[in-house]
């Protein structure tokens, strides 16, 4: 047989024999599959603790570890950042253990897989919504426990985001003179996310979209609302000033009630 043959013969073989060990089934002790992907977890090598945390639950499917190792594999995928595949690993989990202990948790857990990746408001807010659904439903099915008192935090901050998202594209509209565009998504904000930081700033930009088109009294209702209940905001001045052509705050209107407290009487 001709050398070259013979080396291709032998690399071909060294090939096969290594692919054949790299397949071979090793069962461990589950303790030790286990204590393993711990170590990796506090060693901070998270994807590898997942891998180990796969194979608990593979080698070793009906011992109570298993069960245990799911979620921890979710937890390890959601600190190497691979949010996706944990939030697979949860929903396998939800489904096959509804009555789980943990169960609260791991719906907490899903909902922080969306919630970290809640993105600047000038992108699609998909993700955002994610997160605002998940968070609402771990209030709705455990609203006494430690998990839904944070997600009602977050629910807060995740409402204040897409609220942003919503003034993003109503400026966007406003600048480019398509109010009626405009006023749709201010009336959202100020309808639909009246516990944000944006109202204020959502009904000033109302007044300014009224008065560009003729519409004074609409501009003024929506005055009356700011002045009543944001009445030391800087939105408040502003909108004073569009709608008397004065900066200047009379002295006695400068109080706590806004200076439209007179009038909300007469329009509500």
């Amino acid at each position: 047989m001709p050398l070259r043959l013979l080396v291709v013969t032998a690399a071909l073989a060294l090939a096969a024999c290594a692919a054949e060990k790299k397949d071979t089934y090793v069962e461990r002790p589950v303790e030790a599959l286990y204590n393993t992907a711990m170590d990796d977890m506090v060693n901070e090598n998270y994807s590898q603790a997942a891998k180990e945390f796969d194979e608990v639950d593979r080698q070793h499917p009906y011992s109570i570890w298993a069960t245990k190792a799911q979620l921890m594999a979710a937890y390890a995928l959601y600190q190497a950042s691979n949010y996706d595949e944990s939030i697979l690993a949860i929903d396998r989990f939800i489904q096959l253990h509804p009555g789980h202990p943990d169960i609260a948790y791991a719906y907490y857990m899903k909902a922080l897989d969306y919630y970290v990746q809640i993105t600047d408001v000038g992108r699609d807010q998909r993700i955002t919504e994610d997160a605002l659904k998940t968070l609402q439903e771990v209030v709705r099915r455990f609203p006494e426990t430690r998990y839904a008192r944070d997600a009602r935090l977050k629910i807060d901050l995740t409402r204040d985001h897409l609220a942003g998202k919503e003034m993003e594209i109503g400026r966007f509209y406003e600048v480019h003179k398509e109010y009626l565009a405009a006023i749709n998504r201010f009336r959202n904000v100020v309808d639909n996310y009246q516990t944000t930081t944006h109202v204020p700033e959502a009904l000033h930009r109302l007044i300014e979209c009224y008065l560009a088109l003729g519409l004074n009294d609409e501009a003024k209702r929506t005055a009356a609302v700011l002045g009543y209940n944001y009445p030391g905001s800087e939105w408040y001045r502003d909108s004073y000033a569009l709608v008397t052509n004065s900066r200047d705050l009379p002295p006695d209107l400068r109080a706590t009630k806004g200076w439209f407290t007179q009038v909300v009487d007469s329009i509500f």
